[in-house]
Protein backbone atom coordinates (compact mmCIF):
# COMPACT_ATOMS: atom_id res chain seq x y z
CA UNK A 1 0.00 0.00 0.00
CA UNK A 2 1.23 3.40 -0.68
CA UNK A 3 0.94 6.09 1.30
CA UNK A 4 0.76 10.18 1.09
CA UNK A 5 4.11 12.11 1.96
CA UNK A 6 2.75 15.35 3.56
CA UNK A 7 0.87 13.97 6.89
CA UNK A 8 -0.14 16.91 8.33
CA UNK A 9 -0.17 15.09 12.25
CA UNK A 10 2.85 13.41 13.53
CA UNK A 11 2.56 12.25 17.07
CA UNK A 12 5.80 13.26 19.18
CA UNK A 13 5.94 11.04 22.75
CA UNK A 14 8.40 11.80 25.26
CA UNK A 15 9.66 8.85 27.10
CA UNK A 16 12.42 10.34 29.28
CA UNK A 17 14.45 13.45 29.63
CA UNK A 18 16.68 14.23 32.69
CA UNK A 19 16.63 17.33 34.18
CA UNK A 20 16.27 20.88 32.85
CA UNK A 21 16.38 20.84 28.56
CA UNK A 22 20.17 22.16 28.22
CA UNK A 23 21.67 23.24 24.30
CA UNK A 24 21.83 19.90 22.82
CA UNK A 25 18.04 18.72 23.37
CA UNK A 26 16.89 22.48 22.48
CA UNK A 27 18.81 21.81 19.66
CA UNK A 28 17.49 18.79 18.28
CA UNK A 29 13.97 19.67 18.87
CA UNK A 30 14.44 22.46 16.61
CA UNK A 31 15.66 20.38 14.29
CA UNK A 32 13.08 17.60 14.38
CA UNK A 33 9.69 19.88 15.22
CA UNK A 34 10.64 22.25 12.13
CA UNK A 35 7.72 21.98 9.49
CA UNK A 36 8.76 19.99 6.46
CA UNK A 37 7.00 17.35 4.31
CA UNK A 38 9.74 14.82 5.32
CA UNK A 39 9.40 14.53 9.16
CA UNK A 40 11.46 12.40 10.84
CA UNK A 41 10.00 9.45 11.99
CA UNK A 42 11.95 6.99 14.35
CA UNK A 43 13.56 7.47 17.40
CA UNK A 44 16.78 9.35 18.85
CA UNK A 45 18.37 8.08 22.06
CA UNK A 46 21.63 9.77 23.66
CA UNK A 47 23.52 8.31 26.67
CA UNK A 48 26.33 9.93 28.93
CA UNK A 49 28.23 7.76 31.28
CA UNK A 50 25.26 5.31 31.71
CA UNK A 51 22.31 7.86 31.71
CA UNK A 52 19.85 8.75 29.62
CA UNK A 53 20.17 11.91 28.18
CA UNK A 54 17.91 12.31 25.41
CA UNK A 55 15.16 9.72 24.75
CA UNK A 56 12.03 10.26 22.44
CA UNK A 57 10.19 9.34 19.56
CA UNK A 58 8.38 10.84 16.58
CA UNK A 59 5.69 9.03 14.71
CA UNK A 60 4.72 5.98 13.53
CA UNK A 61 5.51 2.43 13.32
CA UNK A 62 2.51 1.66 11.15
CA UNK A 63 1.75 4.88 9.18
CA UNK A 64 -1.27 2.96 7.91
CA UNK A 65 -2.89 2.54 11.48
CA UNK A 66 -1.09 5.25 12.71
CA UNK A 67 0.40 3.23 15.55
CA UNK A 68 2.56 5.76 17.54
CA UNK A 69 6.27 4.35 18.04
CA UNK A 70 7.28 2.99 21.31
CA UNK A 71 11.08 2.51 22.86
CA UNK A 72 11.00 -1.13 22.28
CA UNK A 73 9.99 -1.08 19.27
CA UNK A 74 12.39 -3.19 16.67
CA UNK A 75 13.92 -1.81 13.81
CA UNK A 76 16.35 -3.22 11.07
CA UNK A 77 19.70 -2.04 11.46
CA UNK A 78 21.46 -2.34 8.73
CA UNK A 79 25.46 -1.83 8.29
CA UNK A 80 25.55 -1.70 12.15
CA UNK A 81 25.06 -5.65 12.06
CA UNK A 82 28.67 -5.55 10.73
CA UNK A 83 29.97 -4.86 14.45
CA UNK A 84 28.07 -7.21 16.22
CA UNK A 85 30.06 -9.94 12.94
CA UNK A 86 33.34 -8.58 13.78
CA UNK A 87 32.60 -9.46 17.65
CA UNK A 88 31.79 -13.07 16.92
CA UNK A 89 34.72 -13.48 14.56
CA UNK A 90 37.52 -12.26 16.51
CA UNK A 91 36.04 -14.05 19.50
CA UNK A 92 36.96 -17.33 17.63
CA UNK A 93 39.96 -15.35 16.97
CA UNK A 94 40.60 -15.19 21.00
CA UNK A 95 39.83 -18.86 21.13
CA UNK A 96 42.62 -19.84 18.72
CA UNK A 97 40.34 -21.59 16.08
CA UNK A 98 40.52 -18.52 13.74
CA UNK A 99 43.58 -17.45 12.29
CA UNK A 100 42.84 -13.83 10.62
CA UNK A 101 45.89 -14.39 8.11
CA UNK A 102 45.11 -17.86 6.62
CA UNK A 103 43.61 -18.36 3.63
CA UNK A 104 39.70 -18.74 3.88
CA UNK A 105 39.98 -21.42 1.79
CA UNK A 106 41.15 -23.45 4.79
CA UNK A 107 38.15 -22.84 6.53
CA UNK A 108 35.43 -22.96 3.61
CA UNK A 109 37.04 -25.68 1.13
CA UNK A 110 34.15 -26.12 -1.23
CA UNK A 111 35.10 -22.58 -2.63
CA UNK A 112 36.27 -23.09 -6.22
CA UNK A 113 37.62 -19.68 -7.16
CA UNK A 114 41.33 -19.16 -6.80
CA UNK A 115 41.09 -16.13 -4.71
CA UNK A 116 40.05 -18.72 -1.70
CA UNK A 117 43.91 -19.20 -1.52
CA UNK A 118 44.81 -15.90 -1.29
CA UNK A 119 41.80 -13.91 0.89
CA UNK A 120 41.48 -13.96 4.51
CA UNK A 121 39.55 -13.16 7.36
CA UNK A 122 41.61 -9.54 7.90
CA UNK A 123 40.74 -8.82 4.23
CA UNK A 124 37.08 -9.93 4.60
CA UNK A 125 36.40 -7.60 7.71
CA UNK A 126 38.57 -4.41 6.22
CA UNK A 127 36.29 -4.35 2.64
CA UNK A 128 39.73 -5.72 0.89
CA UNK A 129 39.03 -8.83 -0.61
CA UNK A 130 37.74 -7.10 -4.39
CA UNK A 131 34.59 -10.59 -3.94
CA UNK A 132 31.56 -9.45 -5.45
CA UNK A 133 30.29 -12.95 -6.41
CA UNK A 134 31.40 -16.20 -5.08
CA UNK A 135 31.68 -17.77 -8.66
CA UNK A 136 33.51 -14.91 -10.00
CA UNK A 137 37.05 -13.37 -9.88
CA UNK A 138 37.95 -10.66 -7.36
CA UNK A 139 37.64 -7.36 -9.16
CA UNK A 140 41.39 -6.20 -8.05
CA UNK A 141 44.11 -7.66 -6.08
CA UNK A 142 43.17 -9.09 -2.86
CA UNK A 143 44.94 -6.31 -0.22
CA UNK A 144 45.54 -3.33 -2.78
CA UNK A 145 42.28 -1.38 -2.61
CA UNK A 146 39.04 -1.05 -0.65
CA UNK A 147 35.08 -2.04 -1.62
CA UNK A 148 32.83 -1.82 0.69
CA UNK A 149 31.39 -5.04 0.48
CA UNK A 150 28.35 -7.05 2.00
CA UNK A 151 29.50 -10.10 0.64
CA UNK A 152 32.73 -10.82 2.54
CA UNK A 153 30.73 -10.16 5.63
CA UNK A 154 28.96 -12.95 4.86
CA UNK A 155 31.60 -15.03 3.65
CA UNK A 156 32.98 -14.76 7.57
CA UNK A 157 29.23 -16.02 9.17
CA UNK A 158 30.64 -19.09 6.60
CA UNK A 159 33.26 -19.09 8.74
CA UNK A 160 32.61 -18.78 12.23
CA UNK A 161 29.83 -21.60 11.52
CA UNK A 162 32.66 -23.78 10.20
CA UNK A 163 35.00 -23.10 13.22
CA UNK A 164 32.66 -23.12 15.59
CA UNK A 165 30.41 -25.76 14.70
CA UNK A 166 27.10 -23.73 15.23
CA UNK A 167 24.91 -21.69 13.23
CA UNK A 168 25.18 -17.89 12.61
CA UNK A 169 21.71 -17.43 13.93
CA UNK A 170 22.90 -19.47 17.23
CA UNK A 171 26.03 -17.77 18.05
CA UNK A 172 24.47 -14.50 17.16
CA UNK A 173 21.25 -15.21 19.55
CA UNK A 174 24.06 -16.34 22.41
CA UNK A 175 25.81 -13.20 22.09
CA UNK A 176 23.00 -11.02 22.73
CA UNK A 177 21.95 -12.93 25.70
CA UNK A 178 25.14 -12.90 27.42
CA UNK A 179 25.17 -9.00 26.65
CA UNK A 180 21.28 -8.72 28.03
CA UNK A 181 20.10 -7.90 24.57
CA UNK A 182 16.50 -9.27 25.13
CA UNK A 183 14.69 -7.47 21.60
CA UNK A 184 17.77 -7.79 18.98
CA UNK A 185 17.76 -10.53 17.16
CA UNK A 186 18.75 -12.54 13.87
CA UNK A 187 16.07 -12.57 11.40
CA UNK A 188 16.00 -16.05 11.65
CA UNK A 189 15.23 -16.60 15.13
CA UNK A 190 11.43 -15.45 14.73
CA UNK A 191 11.21 -14.14 18.09
CA UNK A 192 10.96 -10.90 17.55
CA UNK A 193 7.07 -9.23 17.73
CA UNK A 194 7.52 -5.29 17.13
CA UNK A 195 9.58 -5.43 14.37
CA UNK A 196 8.61 -1.37 12.58
CA UNK A 197 7.00 -1.40 9.06
CA UNK A 198 9.97 0.12 6.72
CA UNK A 199 8.70 2.84 4.10
CA UNK A 200 10.91 4.33 1.15
CA UNK A 201 9.68 6.93 -0.82
CA UNK A 202 8.92 6.51 -4.44
CA UNK A 203 9.44 8.95 -7.28
CA UNK A 204 6.13 10.34 -7.40
CA UNK A 205 6.71 11.78 -3.59
CA UNK A 206 4.61 8.84 -1.91
CA UNK A 207 5.66 6.53 0.67
CA UNK A 208 5.43 3.03 0.43
CA UNK A 209 5.71 0.08 2.62
CA UNK A 210 9.17 -1.72 1.81
CA UNK A 211 8.72 -5.36 1.08
CA UNK A 212 13.07 -6.13 0.58
CA UNK A 213 13.98 -5.00 3.71
CA UNK A 214 15.87 -8.58 4.28
CA UNK A 215 17.35 -8.43 1.33
CA UNK A 216 21.14 -7.95 2.66
CA UNK A 217 23.19 -10.93 3.80
CA UNK A 218 22.26 -10.88 7.50
CA UNK A 219 26.08 -10.65 8.97
CA UNK A 220 26.47 -7.75 6.90
CA UNK A 221 23.13 -5.55 7.24
CA UNK A 222 20.00 -7.22 8.25
CA UNK A 223 19.93 -7.84 12.27
CA UNK A 224 16.82 -6.62 13.76
CA UNK A 225 17.20 -4.50 17.03
CA UNK A 226 15.85 -1.42 19.62
CA UNK A 227 17.62 1.44 20.27
CA UNK A 228 17.84 0.66 23.94
CA UNK A 229 19.09 -2.43 23.32
CA UNK A 230 21.96 -0.92 20.68
CA UNK A 231 22.52 1.47 23.81
CA UNK A 232 22.87 -1.78 26.01
CA UNK A 233 25.63 -3.16 23.01
CA UNK A 234 27.87 0.34 23.33
CA UNK A 235 28.48 0.27 26.75
CA UNK A 236 29.50 -3.41 26.88
CA UNK A 237 31.47 -3.15 23.57
CA UNK A 238 33.33 -0.29 23.89
CA UNK A 239 34.22 -1.45 27.31
CA UNK A 240 36.03 -4.33 25.87
CA UNK A 241 34.25 -6.91 28.01
CA UNK A 242 33.54 -9.18 24.56
CA UNK A 243 37.00 -9.37 23.72
CA UNK A 244 40.61 -9.72 24.87
CA UNK A 245 42.70 -6.44 25.30
CA UNK A 246 44.73 -6.63 21.89
CA UNK A 247 42.06 -8.20 20.02
CA UNK A 248 40.19 -5.26 20.70
CA UNK A 249 42.72 -2.58 20.08
CA UNK A 250 42.77 -4.13 16.58
CA UNK A 251 39.13 -3.84 15.92
CA UNK A 252 39.27 0.28 16.98
CA UNK A 253 42.33 0.42 14.85
CA UNK A 254 42.28 2.39 11.24
CA UNK A 255 43.63 -0.78 9.42
CA UNK A 256 45.88 0.49 6.54
CA UNK A 257 44.56 0.62 3.25
CA UNK A 258 40.93 0.40 4.60
CA UNK A 259 39.87 4.00 3.58
CA UNK A 260 36.86 4.76 2.16
CA UNK A 261 35.11 7.66 -0.23
CA UNK A 262 31.95 7.57 2.10
CA UNK A 263 28.62 8.82 -0.25
CA UNK A 264 28.07 10.80 3.05
CA UNK A 265 31.06 11.64 5.15
CA UNK A 266 34.12 11.73 2.72
CA UNK A 267 37.37 9.79 3.14
CA UNK A 268 36.29 7.01 6.00
CA UNK A 269 38.41 4.81 8.00
CA UNK A 270 37.45 1.34 8.71
CA UNK A 271 38.84 -0.81 11.55
CA UNK A 272 37.22 -4.27 12.03
CA UNK A 273 33.15 -3.80 11.72
CA UNK A 274 33.23 0.05 12.54
CA UNK A 275 34.58 3.79 11.20
CA UNK A 276 37.33 5.45 13.34
CA UNK A 277 37.19 8.93 12.96
CA UNK A 278 39.33 11.36 14.37
CA UNK A 279 38.82 14.63 12.64
CA UNK A 280 38.92 17.34 14.60
CA UNK A 281 40.39 15.24 17.10
CA UNK A 282 37.54 13.72 18.05
CA UNK A 283 37.07 10.19 18.72
CA UNK A 284 34.11 8.65 17.32
CA UNK A 285 33.22 5.11 16.52
CA UNK A 286 30.47 3.08 15.19
CA UNK A 287 28.22 2.99 12.13
CA UNK A 288 25.28 4.47 10.03
CA UNK A 289 22.80 1.54 8.52
CA UNK A 290 20.88 1.55 5.48
CA UNK A 291 18.29 -1.29 4.88
CA UNK A 292 15.67 -0.75 2.34
CA UNK A 293 13.02 0.66 4.26
CA UNK A 294 15.23 1.93 7.64
CA UNK A 295 17.64 4.26 7.97
CA UNK A 296 20.01 4.15 11.44
CA UNK A 297 23.58 5.05 13.19
CA UNK A 298 25.02 4.35 16.11
CA UNK A 299 28.15 6.08 17.45
CA UNK A 300 30.59 6.74 21.06
CA UNK A 301 32.47 9.22 21.55
CA UNK A 302 35.02 7.50 24.22
CA UNK A 303 35.77 11.17 25.41
CA UNK A 304 32.73 11.61 27.16
CA UNK A 305 31.43 8.69 27.05
CA UNK A 306 28.54 9.34 24.88
CA UNK A 307 26.14 7.31 22.88
CA UNK A 308 24.35 8.63 20.07
CA UNK A 309 21.95 6.22 18.57
CA UNK A 310 19.33 6.78 15.44
CA UNK A 311 16.77 4.86 14.18
CA UNK A 312 14.28 5.63 11.49
CA UNK A 313 11.66 3.57 9.30
CA UNK A 314 11.15 5.83 6.51
CA UNK A 315 13.99 6.24 3.69
CA UNK A 316 12.97 9.17 1.72
CA UNK A 317 15.46 10.76 -1.17
CA UNK A 318 17.44 7.19 -1.27
CA UNK A 319 18.94 8.26 -4.71
CA UNK A 320 20.41 10.93 -2.31
CA UNK A 321 22.12 9.51 0.57
CA UNK A 322 23.54 12.72 2.14
CA UNK A 323 19.75 13.80 2.32
CA UNK A 324 18.37 9.91 3.19
CA UNK A 325 20.90 10.49 6.59
CA UNK A 326 19.63 14.09 6.91
CA UNK A 327 18.74 14.13 10.46
CA UNK A 328 20.97 11.60 11.26
CA UNK A 329 23.98 13.56 10.19
CA UNK A 330 22.46 16.96 11.65
CA UNK A 331 21.85 15.03 15.01
CA UNK A 332 25.55 14.21 14.38
CA UNK A 333 26.85 17.37 14.13
CA UNK A 334 25.22 18.65 17.62
CA UNK A 335 26.45 16.30 19.35
CA UNK A 336 30.25 16.46 17.65
CA UNK A 337 29.95 20.30 18.84
CA UNK A 338 28.70 19.90 22.02
CA UNK A 339 31.63 17.52 22.70
CA UNK A 340 34.17 19.87 21.73
CA UNK A 341 33.70 21.95 24.54
CA UNK A 342 33.50 18.92 27.08
CA UNK A 343 35.28 18.69 29.99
Amino acid sequence: MKFILFLLIFFKTTIVTFGQQNNVEKQIDILISAKTTKQFNGIILISQKGKTKYSKMYGYSDIDKKKVLRINDQFVIGSISKQFTAVLVLREFDKGHLDLSTPIHTYLPELTQSWADTVTAHHLLTHMHGITQIDRPTTFKVGTQYSYSQIGYDLLAKIIEKTSGKSFAELSKNLFKECGMKNTFHPNIKEYDNLVKGYTEIESGKLEFENKTFQNYVAAGSFISTAKDLNIWNKIFYSGKLLENETMKMLETKQQGAVRKHPIFGITEYGYGITIDTNENILQLGQTGFAPGFVSMSYYFPKSQTNVIVLENIAYDTDDLKKTFYYHTEILKIIRNEIKNYR
